[in-house]
This record gives C-alpha cells, structure tokens and sequence, in this order.
C-alpha cells in the first residue's frame, strides 16, 4: 500500500473499508466539530455505517467517480481529502476534506489537496477543480484560497438544513493552467532549506492572519487572533500610498476591528492566491498575492495586492514578526 509523505510526521494514503473501525474512533473525536460542516451521513456512528461510507467511496474510486484517502499523523488517522465527485470525460472533479480539531492549524489539509489535485491535473487530465461549501464554514472556505482557488458563486438556499431554515452553497474552483502556474510560482531554489513542518506552520500562521479580520455572514472577526501570531513588538507597514504607515499591533487592530463590527465593512475576506516562502534557521520570509473583497458602506468591491511577511523562532514556536501590504491600483 502506497503512502505520500506530508511533513516527517504525516502521511497520506488510501481510507479503504478495512479502516472502519480506525475510521469510527476518528469520527467520535471529530463529530462534534465537523458534524455542522459535511453530510449527517458522512460522520457515522457504528462501525456498520463507518464501513458504509467508506464503501461508498471505494465503489466510486472502482467506476472512476471519485475516491478517498486518510491523513495518518504520528500513526493516527486524524482527517482527510476526497474526491466527491470525478468526471474525466468532462474534465471536472469535486475535491474536499475533513479534520478533526486537534489537528489544526498545521497544513496538512491543504499539503493533501495538493497532493490529489496534482493527480487529477497531470495524471487524469482534469481541466477544472470544484471546492463547495456551506458559507459559513471558514476553515474550509480558507483552504480553497490557499489552494489559489476563486470565489465563482454562491448557490443561495440550495438545500434545506434539516432545522427548518435552508443553507447557502459558496463555489470555489482552479483551472489546471492556473494550477500548475501556482505549482511554478511555489517552487524554490535548492539553497533554501525548508523544512515541511516549519512551512505547515508558516502557512497556519498566514491564515489566521488573513482569516482575524473576516466577517460573513455577520459573523464577529477574531481580531484578537493578531496577537497570538505576532510578537508582542510587531510592526504591520502599509506601504499603499506615497508614505509608508507603521502600526503596531494594537494601532492596526483597533480601527479595523471598529469597522468591521460598525457595518462600515461587512462579508469582507482577503486570501492568498500565490505566495512564495523562504526558511533560513530560524527565520523566514514569505512573499504572497492576494485577493480581499467586501461591501464598503454597502458597496461591494473587489481588490488585491501584495504582503511582504518576516517570521522568527521564538520559545513558543514560530511568530510573525514583521509584515507589509502594497494594494494594486484601484
């Protein structure tokens, strides 16, 4: 049986049937944080059903419809990514995934898509990759934009939600060209050493950055989260007119946090499209495009630019230390 390395302590390989009492034990550790997000039917509760949905995805893999594969971490399966959907004929796949939360905020998820996605792309021929989910679901909503993914839509009310109200649908996808462009753009020189841990844990810290300020749906940003990724001296530099602006964090935190919470800026997001990051020891660099939208006193915009991100190693992990923004042009 074939395993794909993530980080030295991860891996990904095929969740067949024979998994489903591994698969069950999982699923009482992540029911409860996972049962709002996927289908009821998905998060079984007997070894029996466990068995059922695993088979479910091992007849697709059989007719070439789809599939299913485990992230084990430390020997414990702790999540995974799947296909839910696998049409080569018209060239359009469905990815997703699920993790419990223990095992959060390293990268594995987005190192696993990345993994089937470059299958489907230079193995299959698969011309566009789908990611759908409920709106409100932020984590997963953050791993479609890490994978570079766009916002194409949102299904509104498309299915009831089994409580009487009825749930939004958000469509995201990737081209194969815009794939592999973002494959080219991630590579690196041979002189830098990167470490798959330590990236997994950049790449944690840069989405909770970017998710501090988010506020869908009505939902309050968790701007206290910059203070947990930062050093206590951190400096965030807006460089976006003709003099830089220097903040520390709790000058760029509060007005933000004000106006995001005032209705100024409502159903605002910003996210990754491209980034490239660099590890030296015990320090790196990170170079990222991104995207941001939102309404601004009700009208909706749409924008994007370029953050400049220094990183430390500190006693309590790796901590941002330093970042800078230039927006395009309006």
């Amino acid at each position: 049986m074939f395993a794909l390395p993530l980080t030295d302590s991860a891996v990904l390989r095929p969740l067949e049937p024979w998994h489903a009492e591994e698969f069950l034990y999982h699923l009482d550790r992540a029911r409860e944080h996972i049962l709002p997000w996927v289908s009821p039917a998905f998060v079984a509760r007997d070894v029996g059903e466990a068995r059922a949905v695993l088979q479910r995805y091992a007849d697709k893999r059989a007719c070439d419809g789809g599939g299913i594969w485990g992230i084990w971490l430390d020997g414990r399966l702790i999540g995974g990514v799947m296909f839910v959907s696998f049409d080569t004929a018209l060239g359009v796949c469905e990815a997703g995934c699920w993790l419990e939360p223990g095992a959060q905020g390293r990268g594995l998820i987005t190192r696993a898509a990345e993994r089937i996605i470059d299958w489907a792309v230079d193995e299959r021929g698969i011309a566009r990759i789908e990611w759908r989910t409920k709106s409100g679901n932020e984590r997963s909503i953050a791993v479609a934009q890490r994978l570079g993914m766009s916002h194409d839509g949102t299904l509104r009310q498309v299915y009831p939600d089994g409580a009487g109200g009825r749930i939004d649908l958000e469509i995201w996808s990737v081209l194969a060209d815009g794939w592999r462009a973002r494959r080219a753009g991630r590579a690196c020189s041979p002189a830098i050493i990167m470490s798959a841990d330590v990236k997994a844990e950049l790449d944690g810290l840069m989405a909770t950055f970017l998710g501090a300020f988010a506020n869908p749906g009505g939902a309050r940003p968790n701007v206290e989260a910059i203070y947990e990724v930062f050093i206590p001296e951190g400096m965030i530099i807006s460089n976006v007119g003709a003099t830089p602006v220097i903040y520390d964090l709790r000058q760029f935190v509060e007005p933000r946090e004000k106006i995001l919470t005032d209705g100024t800026l409502t159903e605002f997001r910003e996210w990754e499209t491209s980034e490239t990051t660099e590890i030296y020891g015990s320090i790196a660099h990170r170079f990222s495009e991104y995207r941001k939208s939102g309404y601004l006193h009700g009208e909706w915009f749409e924008g994007g630019g370029t953050k400049t991100t220094q990183f430390v190693k500190t006693p309590s992990g790796w901590k941002m230390s330093s970042l800078a923004w230039d927006d395009e042009p309006a």
